[in-house]
């Protein structure tokens, strides 16, 4: 059965034209007369290949062109001749394996992305953030997309990861995974949700994004399917990887593939055994001619013989514990080895070899299949008819009943057998009818002895019929079909005679037996018998075509079998049967002799052709054709060559290399690593052919190193897996024991290992670029740990840690300079794509700062992907980490005080710089106050003290210029000015604007704790951008948040200070301010409270509030600064207060003048009441002294509506209002007292009625306490004016007071509202 090939009769034409096609063109290259058409090929004669001559002009000229066109052409020749006879050899180890397995456990490749797909994936990700898919997110996605995008998707160097071949679909989810991780968690929390939903929905975003439009089902699919094909291979699947890999055409892989039987286990097995024989008879020629490989060490040689042996050895076990049958092993015998192995193998005493007849047994099944009787005449028509079978021995098996005019059946009956010439009874009977038969009437039998070579068809035999039957022609049509089993190799009768087995010349049944995949035997059987009548062990036979032999009749055709002291002679009676017997005991013996028939030697002899080489399998006889087709198109010459003749160390290192070349060119991320099925073809090829390991592993590293060098990405673990395979062979410590070692590989590894040192510093040295992001996961991590591999002088001794270190220390260095470079080349490219204009033109100082604060971002940004990615590899180096940060911001330290000495001397531009790195260094604590920080430090302390000094100074004289121009309006009035209005200059240098939130300082809008203030009335405009001031002063430098802890303690406290000493000055200007203005005020009771007043007010609740904040010091001893302007505000607010209640006192005090004038007893007092009394006759006089009362009543309640209203701070009010009522009673009573004799006058009782008592209601709605409404002084003038009440109503009747009383009433007022 040839699989791969199409059938005989249809491909051999479409062969033809095929290879016509192929190898026509280089027919004209094989223009040597010495090669025959066989070692070329077989593509065309020798004498018309030279035949051909191309024309030439010139022959001095052109002769040089044909000659380098010849060699070309003969060089490519070669190349094809070498893969196809490497092919062949991989094809065996394919078909055949008998030591190696695909590896199951090997970690699962993903796929990697190309150019292409990095591309797509990059345009699906801008199509997302321009809000061109249907993916919903919210902004905290998008933010991250947009980070990913630009830091991950745009890299360079993940193009390079991509170039290199090791980047996979995975490592971009694993890099978003990571990055996304942190954002998620400083998210804040939400009830119901977690983060790990929140993570997992940003994940299945980020797939949906990634995937884009394609089906996800589809895509599974594949990548099912994929996965499978890297897991296992069929051998089918394995043939077509090879034909990729070597490049062998489709025909030549079936032309190849009939012509060695690929399919034919036993063919296989006899070719390994002879290859097997064929090193060992190699290992005895180089010991014998001392043609060894040179060792490092002279006693290695008789250890490389052991070595040959002990493998050869190794691989015989390894072919003897394979099943003989598919069912089982229960054929096998390990014990059975060849006879002429036993200098090698331990055989023990000779008749522990020999075979017993109990080992050899066969098991046959057999199929009998009754179809139908024929010339059955003598029954009735209705007679029931039957047939019954058995095989000798065993159960007995009976038909369906038919009737005697149809006996037809085609029932089938199963059995087993352990005989190899078994009989088979059939019968046939009839029920009997009579009333006292006891049993059915047989009416004929057929007895069979089939073998397993008998015709498988139904055929009709004639019945031997019964006694009591008339019907003497009866035939039956069935059919016996004997299957062989897997142990049997050939059978058939045979004419034999020999000396020990077989003495007399006679025809017997044999069979060829493999007891295991070593031990044969002839065994030749009687009928009816499960053991052998007798049998031959064919160890150390050889079996040849003989020609007949005289003396012995019987038999056509002879071969014997051969051996020393011993020759058996067997004939065939058919020449193709005598073919297959010797093709099936030549594969038996495993000799190195190739039998040819006779046949065929005729024909070679009349062709001029010669034998075919000693190792070449003869075909079967149904696929002499396919052999005859394989040498007619040149591929003879590879069936036939002897393994044992070939370099095979350098024919694997081709094979692998191209086999590299091949996994690392797929569609996996492979990053070296063999697949599965590579990895079983070429642990088949190392072991079958005896390729060193040590030579494997050095052709490995080294084509791992050529890839790695051009810049592919190769996994440093698979790198260390072959590395200390080879250090272990060269050094002597391998596990199995001590193996001779070659000067060659020797001094390969030490070239080698030089090699992979410089490759691991190189890698160390570019980290960020070999290892992007980290990725591959845990390289860089094995890269260190192969260096110190590396590094060991030996196997076993370890490196010194301190060198590692300095060799680490060293790549770092440089890494650092590496890094720093590019990232200043992608800072100057970023700034060329922003701003092309700009390219060439002289740089000013400014525009310098800013590419520097740029590069210090990304400089800042390096160090945390360093920090993200990287620092887990280099835990065990972490001091080295930190040098290396430091030596990266060195380099960065140059252009930054580059960019600084050229600033101006009073410009603080320079500040969002140091702010920037400093932010970053102190929250990392093995750079916080490292060099590179206390260089930044000392180099921006004296901006900070002179930036303090300068807005002290400007704060100080604003402070001053701004009380002498204060109009104490109220804030709100300014609010549309004051955000424009800066820091002044006063004379000196430029004063920047103080930045409230670095790095971009406001220049046109209010700090924002000043906005809740501007919604009402507030202090003057000087104080509020003085609070102002400080308080974006103090944030400023808070903002620094200077990391040498005394210069911060220091600045603190030196702003507390200057807080503290602005805010007095500004109290002190305030309390001055105040009292001067009430000086200028009016005095009676047209006064209203100015706004001005109020503002003054809101100064002093402004001072307080700022200077908890601005003013206190977190340290005990420095709190006094806050006590000390709090008692100082406190003491003002007290003042003014004072003052205020004192200039409403004075109002009530000419109130109290006015009513003076009607004291009893005055000239003006009887004048007064005489001439009002005369003119109320005539007409209607007005309320003499009401406009007075309703004067002073309507400036109290102004007073307080508008102090309540503008004034910030309601317990300045309370106690402003609680010392006005006090003091505006004791007043009054004081009055009424001095008129302590006197009788009021009519009209002063009604006005202080009317005053005393809208005091007493409006002070006790603006919520003075009881306790302070009914006081003492209260009480007295209730009192006297109740009293004086009286007497008025006594006197005059009650109509003077005109229903004034101070009675609880509230009807005056109702008529006064």
């Amino acid at each position: 059965m040839l699989d791969p090939s199409s059938s005989e009769e249809e491909s051999e034409d479409v062969v033809e034209e095929e290879s016509k096609e192929v190898m026509a063109p280089q027919a004209g290259a094989r223009l040597s007369p010495s090669r025959t058409s066989e070692s070329s090929g077989g593509l065309q004669p020798s004498s018309r290949s030279s035949s051909v001559r191309p024309s030439s002009p010139s022959p001095s000229v052109v002769s040089e062109k044909e000659k380098e066109e010849m060699e070309k052409l003969q060089k490519e020749e070669e190349e094809r001749k070498k893969k196809l006879q490497l092919y062949v050899f991989v094809m065996r180890c394919i078909a055949y394996p008998f030591n190696a397995k695909q590896p199951t456990d090997m970690a699962r490749r993903q796929q990697k992305i190309s150019k292409q797909q990095l591309q797509t994936v990059k345009d699906r990700f801008q199509a997302f953030l321009n809000g061109e898919t249907q993916i919903v997110a919210d902004e905290a996605f998008i933010n991250a997309v947009q980070s990913y995008y630009e830091v991950f998707i745009k890299s360079d160097r993940v193009s390079r990861m991509v170039q290199s071949g090791g980047c996979s679909a995975n490592d971009s989810r694993e890099v978003f995974k990571k990055h996304i991780e942190k954002r998620v968690r400083s998210l804040p929390e939400i009830d119901g949700l977690s983060k790990e939903t929140v993570l997992s929905s940003w994940m299945a975003k980020f797939d949906a994004i990634y995937r884009g439009e394609e089906d996800p089902r589809k895509q599974q699919a594949r990548m099912t399917a994929s996965a499978a094909s890297e897991l296992i291979l069929s051998k089918e699947q394995l043939y077509e990887m090879f034909q990729q890999i070597l490049g062998i055409k489709k025909f030549e892989h079936q032309l190849l593939y009939n012509a060695c039987q690929l399919d034919n286990p036993d063919e296989q097995a006899a070719q390994i055994r002879r290859e097997l024989d064929g090193r060992l008879q190699m290992a005895d020629q180089i010991a014998r001619e001392r043609k060894f490989l040179k060792f490092v060490s002279k006693e290695m040689e008789s250890m490389f013989i052991e070595e040959l042996k002990s493998s050869v050895n190794l691989l015989m076990a390894n072919l003897e514990s394979m099943p003989v049958s598919k069912g089982g092993s229960e054929f096998k015998l390990q014990k059975l080895k060849r006879g002429h192995n036993t200098s090698i193998i331990d055989m023990g005493e000779e008749n522990e070899n020999q075979l017993s007849k109990s080992d050899v047994v066969l098991s046959f099944t057999l199929e009998v299949v009754i179809m139908e009787v024929q010339g059955l005449k003598s029954l009735a028509p209705n007679r029931i008819v039957y047939c019954t079978m058995e095989v000798e021995g065993g159960e007995k098996l009976q038909t369906d009943q038919a009737e005697a005019s149809k006996p037809t059946w085609g029932t089938q009956g199963d059995f087993t057998s352990t005989h190899p010439l078994p009989a088979v009874k059939v019968k046939l009977f009839t029920e009997s009818t009579g009333v006292l038969a006891l049993e059915d009437k047989e009416l004929g039998r057929v007895v069979l002895h089939p073998t397993p070579n008998s015709p498988k068809q139904s055929e009709l035999h004639k019945m031997t019929v019964s006694k009591n039957c008339p019907d003497h022609d009866l035939k039956i049509k069935l059919a016996v079909r004997m299957d062989k089993p897997q142990n049997m190799k050939h059978c058939g009768y045979l004419w034999a005679i020999g000396k020990n087995v077989w003495k007399r010349w006679k025809k017997r049944f044999f069979v060829l037996v493999q007891v295991s995949q070593y031990t044969f035997a002839m065994c030749s059987y009687r009928e009816k018998k499960a053991e052998p009548q007798e049998l031959l062990q064919l160890d150390g036979y050889t079996v040849d075509y003989t020609d007949p032999q005289p003396g012995l009749e019987g038999g056509r055709t002879f071969f014997n079998a051969v051996k020393e002291g011993d020759t058996v002679i067997f004939a065939s009676d058919d020449e193709q049967d005598r073919i297959l017997w010797v093709q099936a005991m030549y594969r038996a013996t495993g000799q190195s002799h190739k039998p040819v028939p006779p046949t065929q030697v005729q024909k070679l002899n009349a062709k001029g052709g010669n034998a075919p080489q000693m190792d070449a399998p003869i075909s079967q006889f149904s696929g002499l054709k396919d052999a005859d087709r394989a040498q007619k198109h040149g591929m003879d010459e590879f069936i036939s060559a002897n393994p044992c003749n070939f370099d095979h160390a350098s024919l694997f290192e081709m094979v692998q290399r191209l086999t590299l070349d091949h996994r690392l060119n797929d569609s996996y991320s492979c990053l070296g690593w063999f697949s599965p099925g590579q990895v079983f073809v070429l642990d088949e090829y190392c072991a079958r052919n005896g390729v060193r390991g040590c030579h494997r592993h050095l052709c490995y590293l080294n084509d791992l190193l050529e890839r790695a060098e051009n810049g592919a990405m190769i996994d440093p673990t698979l790198l260390h897996y072959s590395f200390a395979f080879c250090a272990s062979h060269v050094h002597g410590n391998r596990p199995d024991g001590i193996g001779t070692v070659t000067v060659e590989e020797k001094e390969r590894f030490e070239e080698i290992k030089e090699r992979l040192r410089l490759l691991l510093e190189n890698q160390i040295t570019h980290f960020r670029y070999c290892f992007p992001f980290g990725r591959p996961e845990g390289a860089l991590k094995a890269t260190l740990s192969l260096l110190e591999r590396v590094l060991m002088k030996d196997i076993v001794t370890q490196v010194p840690q301190e060198e590692v270190k300095t060799v680490i220390r060293k790549c770092l260095e440089q890494a650092a300079l590496v890094n720093y470079t590019r990232l200043s080349e992608y800072a100057k490219v970023e700034e060329n794509q922003k701003d092309p204009e700009n390219v060439g033109r002289l740089i000013t100082p400014a525009k310098k700062l800013e590419d520097t604060v740029r590069l210090a971002e990304l400089v800042i940004e390096v160090l945390q992907q360093n920090e993200e990615h990287h620092a887990e590899a280099f835990a065990w180096w972490s001091d080295l980490m930190v040098e290396h940060a430091e030596t990266f911001l060195s380099l960065f330290a140059v252009d930054m005080d580059a960019a600084l000495e050229v600033q101006s001397p009073d410009t603080w531009d320079s500040f969002p710089l140091f702010q920037l790195l400093n932010d970053s260094l102190r929250s990392d604590y093995n750079l916080c106050n490292g060099k590179f920080h206390k260089h930044l430090q000392d180099l921006f302390a004296p901006l900070v003290v002179r930036y303090v000094d300068l807005m002290e100074s400007s704060i100080a004289q604003s402070i001053h210029r701004g009380f002498e121009r204060e109009s104490w309006e109220p804030v709100k009035s300014l609010t549309s000015n004051l955000p424009n209005v800066n820091l002044p200059n006063v004379n000196l240098p430029k004063i920047p604007n103080l930045p409230v939130n670095l790095p971009q300082m406001p220049s046109i809008s209010t700090p924002s704790w000043m906005a809740a203030i501007y919604d009402s009335d507030n202090g003057s405009g000087t104080s509020e951008d003085l609070f102002w001031k400080l308080d974006a002063l103090q944030t400023f430098i808070r903002d620094l948040h200077w990391p040498e802890e005394e210069f911060g303690k220091h600045l603190e406290q030196r702003l507390k200070l200057m807080s503290s000493d602005m805010i007095e000055s500004c109290v002190k200007r305030t309390r001055i301010a105040f009292e001067a203005k009430l000086q200028k005020s009016s005095r009676s009771t047209d006064f209203r409270v100015p706004q001005s007043i109020c503002t003054m007010f809101n100064v002093m609740v402004d001072a307080k509030a700022q200077s908890a904040k601005l003013c206190a010091m977190e340290m005990g001893q420095e709190k006094q600064y806050h006590s000390q302007i709090d008692t100082l505000i406190e003491e003002t607010v007290k003042e003014m207060i004072t003052l205020l209640v004192a200039k409403f006192a004075v109002i009530l005090e000419g109130v109290l003048a006015k009513l003076s004038r009607y004291d009893e007893g005055t000239l003006f007092s009887s004048f007064l009441s005489f001439t009002v009394k005369a003119a109320s006759k005539y007409v209607e006089v007005p309320k003499p002294g009401m406009d007075v009362a309703d004067a002073y009543v309507t400036f109290v309640r102004h007073s307080q509506d508008i102090l309540r209203d503008k004034v910030n701070e309601e317990i300045y009010i309370e106690r402003l209002f609680d010392q006005w009522y006090t003091s505006s009673m004791n007043l009054i009573c004081t009055w009424l007292t001095d008129r302590m004799d006197l009788q009021l006058h009519l009209y002063q009782l009604k006005i202080l009625i009317r005053i005393v008592k809208k005091k007493y209601r409006d002070f006790r709605l603006q919520g003075v306490l009881d306790s302070t409404l009914n006081s003492k002084m209260y009480d007295t003038v209730r009192n006297r004016l109740t009293l004086e009440e009286a007497t008025s109503s006594v006197s005059e009747g009650g109509a003077g007071l005109q229903g004034i009383t101070m009675r609880d009433s509230d009807e005056e007022d109702e008529d006064d509202d």
